[in-house]
This record gives C-alpha cells, sequence and structure tokens, in this order.
C-alpha cells in the first residue's frame, strides 16, 4: 500500500518571459497554457491545485475555467519565492507537502506529480524532492542545455551538473565521449516536491557559489546540507514551452 498521499499543487505563473511574452495565457487549443497545466495537475492525487500568479490577467483567466488562483507580488526573485508567499497566503502548514508543477509543462503526467510528492514523504530526512529519468543519447549527456543528475545508494542526490555526470573516465577518444556510460546517466526534471516550512527558510538562504556558477537554483539546497529525494521515472515527460517553437508544436499534440 504506502502512504497515503495529502499534497498541495502550487503552479507559479508570471507574464514575464523574454522568448515567449505573455506565455501563462498562451491559447493552447482553445484554453490558456496555465488552465491546461492546472488541469493536467488535477488529474494527480493533490488535495488542491492553485495558480501562484504575478498579473491579475491570469487570475481572472483561471477563474474564468474554474482554476483556483492567488496573486502574489511581482518582485519575486524566482519561482521558489513566489511559492513561499503563496503557503502563506493558503495558510499552509509547516508539515504540508507541496509540489512546483512549472506553468509551462500543458503535457505533465500527473502521475510525474504524485511520484514526486510520494519521493519526499517517504524520506523524512529529505527537504526535498524531485525527479529524472535516464539518458539514452549521447547529445543529451553532453548537451550543457540538458541538466544532469547523480544519486547515492538511496536515491538522495548528490549533484546537479550541466556537464555530463558521471565522467566516464574510460570513454573518451579524441573526440569525445565515445558512448553513454552505464548505468545511463539521469536527466533532471524540473518539478519538485518541498515540505512548506523548508519553503519558507529556502529563499531566505544564502546564494551559493556552486548555485552562481551552474546556474541551477536547486544547489543551494545541497549546497546549505539539505537533503534531495530524486524519484527516477520510466520516460521523459511531455515537451515543455520556452519558445514560439515548443508552442506550436505542443498545440499541434493537443490538437491531435
Amino acid at each position: 500500500m504506502g502512504l497515503a498521499l495529502d499534497f498541495t499543487v502550487i503552479i507559479p505563473a508570471r507574464m514575464a518571459s523574454s522568448r515567449l511574452p505573455d506565455k501563462p495565457l498562451a491559447d493552447i487549443a482553445g484554453l490558456p497554457m496555465v488552465v491546461r497545466v492546472a488541469q493536467r495537475a488535477a488529474q494527480s492525487h493533490a488535495r488542491q491545485v492553485v495558480v501562484a500568479a504575478d498579473d491579475a490577467r491570469i487570475v481572472v483567466a483561471c477563474q474564468a475555467h474554474g482554476v483556483q488562483a492567488i496573486l502574489t507580488r511581482q518582485d519575486h526573485v524566482s519561482g521558489s519565492d513566489r511559492l513561499a508567499e503563496a503557503c502563506q497566503l493558503l495558510n499552509l502548514n509547516g508539515d504540508a507537502l507541496v509540489v512546483n508543477v512549472q506553468g509551462d509543462e500543458p503535457l505533465i503526467p500527473p502521475d510525474l506529480i504524485n511520484d514526486v510528492a510520494r519521493v519526499l514523504a517517504e524520506q523524512p530526512e529529505a527537504s526535498m524532492g524531485t525527479a529524472a529519468h535516464a539518458i539514452h543519447e549521447l547529445s543529451e549527456f553532453t548537451n550543457p542545455n540538458v541538466v544532469k543528475v547523480v544519486m547515492d545508494a538511496r536515491q538522495m542526490a548528490l549533484y546537479f551538473s550541466r556537464a555530463p555526470i558521471p565522467w566516464w573516465r574510460d570513454g573518451q577518444t579524441t573526440e569525445g565521449f565515445r558512448a553513454l556510460p552505464s548505468p545511463a546517466p539521469l536527466r533532471h526534471i524540473g518539478i519538485y516536491s518541498y515540505r512548506a516550512s523548508f519553503l519558507q527558510q529556502f529563499p531566505q538562504l544564502p546564494p551559493a557559489p556552486l548555485e552562481t556558477l551552474e546556474s541551477l537554483e536547486q544547489l543551494r539546497a545541497l549546497w546549505h546540507g539539505h537533503r534531495i529525494a530524486v524519484h527516477v521515472s520510466d520516460a521523459a515527460p511531455g515537451p515543455g514551452v520556452d519558445t514560439p517553437e515548443d508552442l506550436a508544436r505542443v498545440r499541434r499534440l493537443l490538437s491531435a
């Protein structure tokens, strides 16, 4: 049976996007993207799904489609800051589990949301949970835009990097890696679970040098001694939306 899950999904949504203006309200098969994300999240076991918006237009669009939304401050420097304010506005207690689903993931699998909540619930010493899946293409392994994670024996994250990790010492040729290491390296999936008490604490932690170098906020938690439990998924989630090309691809998928 496993633990009974009780968690809240919070979807941070902000209008400012350099590559895709007004991204949360981008139309996908007749619905705003953030509403599509919330509808997918509502298919998980979440007790409630809430959009944490920085603009009243997002709140209005959500409410028009029956999605709960709250207005948060516009000056947050990161999504985790926005989540921390949302926890306060929702009066969540410190032990409450919160899953952060990105507002540009309209094809997020509901089971993945459940799994990321469960991995944290089952690891009381962890402050955060996240997910990863096996890499099967050498080009992904060496791509700095693909974030990799390595874990310990208990599936706690040891490190996240844009570099190819683990580094296969004997797998080199003069041109680079000749193949993928075995077992398969892991690609990090950008979905997180937190305890609400840690979400309140996290924005107060000083940024870490490694976080700044790699431009990966989750390294701040590791730097300050917090553990991150990792769920390894069987497959990659559906594509997210960062660019107009991504948006066109997701529109085609959902229209089909």
